[in-house]
C-alpha cells in the first residue's frame, strides 16, 4: 500500500432515545425478549476456535436470580497456555499489517455496534449487567463505538508523532508493537470498558489475552462475534473467561 491515507473524522455516536412509539424501542424489546427466551452456551476463544470445558458457569441477571440466560466454559492455566501461544503465533502476521488495515477492522466494527449489533449489545448488558436501557445505550453502543472510533484517531496521531531534523540527516520513528503479548482483565461494571482495554492495543498491532470480569462474560461474548463480523484475525484477542486468580497465575 502507497499513499498517506486520511480516516474519516470521528464523532460522538448519538444517544438514541428510546422513546415510545420509536423504532429503535420496539427493536431493544424485542431483542430482550429474544435473549431471555434462549440459553446461551458461552465457549473460550483461543485461536479463533470456540473452547467447551466441563466447568460451566451459570449467568443470571443479577435483578433476577431465578432466570438463567445459559452459562459460560470456565478456562484453566492450560487453556490460558494454549491462548498465550495463539497469541504469540498470531502475532508476526497481524503486526506487519499496514496500520490502515487494522484501522479498517476496528472502523468497521464501530458501523456494526452502532448498526446491525446495536440493539444485541444494549439488551445483553441490560440483562447481564443490570442496566437501564439509558445506561447500556451510552456505554455498549456510544461509548463503546467512541473507542473505536477515536482510538484509530489516536493511533494515527501516535505514528505522527516524529522528532526533527537537522541539516543532512533524517530522523523518524519507526513504532511497533511491544513484545510478546499483552493481558487485558476488565471490570465488569461497563461493556465500554471491557471491550476497549484489549482493542486498544490490538490496533497497534499488539495480540491479547482477554479476561473479562465473570459477572460480565455475557455481553464480552457478544463482543468477540461483533469483532469476528468486522474481520479480525484468529488469535488477535483470545477470549479466556476463568478465575481471576487462576488466569493470572498461569500468566506470570
Amino acid at each position: 500500500m502507497k499513499g498517506v491515507y486520511p480516516i474519516p473524522v470521528p464523532i460522538n455516536e448519538p444517544v438514541l432515545s428510546y422513546a415510545p412509539g420509536s423504532p429503535e424501542r420496539a427493536e431493544v424489546k424485542g431483542k430482550l425478549t429474544e435473549l431471555l427466551h434462549s440459553k446461551v452456551d458461552i465457549p473460550m476463544s483461543i485461536g479463533g476456535e470456540d473452547v467447551y470445558t466441563q466447568q460451566k458457569v451459570e449467568i443470571r441477571p443479577p435483578h433476577d436470580l431465578n432466570h438463567r440466560l445459559g452459562h459460560f466454559n470456565e478456562g484453566d492455566k492450560v487453556h490460558v497456555e494454549k491462548a498465550i501461544s495463539a497469541a504469540l503465533m498470531a502475532k508476526a502476521e497481524w503486526a506487519a499489517l499496514s496500520w490502515q488495515n487494522r484501522a479498517a477492522i476496528f472502523l468497521k466494527a464501530a458501523d456494526l455496534l452502532t448498526g446491525p449489533y446495536r440493539a444485541k449489545m444494549v439488551a445483553a448488558t441490560m440483562l447481564g449487567q443490570s442496566k437501564n436501557v439509558f445506561q447500556a445505550e451510552i456505554d455498549a453502543a456510544c461509548e463503546l463505538a467512541d473507542f473505536f472510533r477515536f482510538g484509530v484517531q489516536c493511533m494515527k496521531d501516535i505514528y505522527q508523532i516524529q522528532p526533527q531534523s537537522s541539516p543532512g540527516t533524517w530522523n523518524y520513528n519507526d513504532y511497533r508493537p511491544l513484545e510478546g503479548f499483552v493481558f487485558a482483565l476488565t471490570p465488569f461494571n461497563f461493556t465500554s470498558i471491557a471491550g476497549n482495554l484489549p482493542c486498544a492495543p490490538a490496533m497497534l498491532g499488539n495480540t491479547v489475552l482477554w479476561k473479562p470480569a465473570s459477572s460480565a462474560v455475557y455481553s464480552a461474548y457478544f463482543l468477540t462475534r461483533l469483532w469476528k463480523e468486522a474481520g479480525l484475525p484468529d488469535g488477535v484477542i483470545n477470549f479466556i473467561p476463568g478465575p481471576g486468580g487462576q488466569v493470572v497465575q498461569a500468566i506470570e
